[in-house]
């Protein structure tokens, strides 16, 4: 079975209900820098400035301009409570937002009004809600949480106009990251207890054959890397994390 055909079948599904409760559990302090989610706080602005790059690569945009994705459709599965769909909204995107978890929904949902952004905010399993045709589709830090990856790659897939733009990132599968962001990061208190399982990071290499296997041809990975000067910044190190754009073939 292909993964246009997989990603539309009812009966397979992506989502962990464990991984769902986890981060729905989790709600009420996205928005809290200081939070159980502050790293993801100081990742979001690394994040941000390799999608505007890509962006305006991609589009022939420029990001410096108020409002670069304009006129654009943006989706990031595995929004959260919305760390990421709110800068789109503001560089100018229509934004769709989906989580696994209800309550980060009704978080996102709550936040982004206040804000007075409109964001149209859906909670389920990406297969089954049948999206497609954006210009950007973001899903960062998730793949590692899905039960089937390359079902869920084919879903993003399904999701993206042709001449679209897709942006990834996920932890790497190596000795660095199994010390740093699981044992030290989990111990310390910086995410979680049981927010990661080091045995579901995905290699660059793994990420490159299943984008294939969706029809898509993945960009050359940056790493997001961690030092005590620099904080969190993109570099070519990526032994602890990797973002990577994907689009159609």
């Amino acid at each position: 079975m292909d993964n246009a055909t997989a990603s539309n079948t009812p009966s397979r599904a992506t989502i962990d209900p464990k991984e769902a409760a986890h981060f729905g559990a989790l709600a009420a302090e996205w928005w809290d820098p200081k939070g159980s989610s502050a790293m993801l706080h100081q990742l979001n602005p690394v994040r941000l400035g390799f999608i505007r790059a890509e962006i305006d690569r991609h589009f022939a945009s420029d990001s410096r301009t108020l409002k670069p994705l304009a006129g654009k459709r943006a989706l990031d599965a595995g929004c959260g409570a919305g760390l990421l769909c709110e800068p789109l909204a503001r560089l100018g995107a229509a934004v769709t937002g989906v989580d696994a978890a209800a309550e980060n929904v009704s978080a996102a949902r709550a936040h982004a009004e206040a804000m007075g952004l409109p964001i149209d905010y859906k909670h389920g399993e990406l297969g089954a809600l049948g999206l497609s045709g954006y210009d950007l589709v973001c899903s960062l830090e998730v793949i590692e949480h899905v039960t089937d990856k390359a079902l869920f790659i084919g879903q993003l897939a399904d999701a993206l106009a042709d001449d679209g733009l897709m942006i990834l990132s996920c932890p790497n599968r190596t000795p660095a990251s199994r010390l740093l962001l699981v044992e030290a990061a989990e111990r310390l208190g910086k995410v979680p207890r049981g927010t990661h399982d080091w045995h579901q990071f995905a290699t660059p290499e793994e990420l490159r054959d299943l984008a294939e296997g969706a029809g898509l041809t993945l960009g050359q990975p940056k790493g997001i890397a961690w030092s005590p000067t620099s904080g969190l910044h993109l570099s070519d190190d990526l032994s602890l994390n990797f973002i990577v754009t994907a689009t159609k073939r």
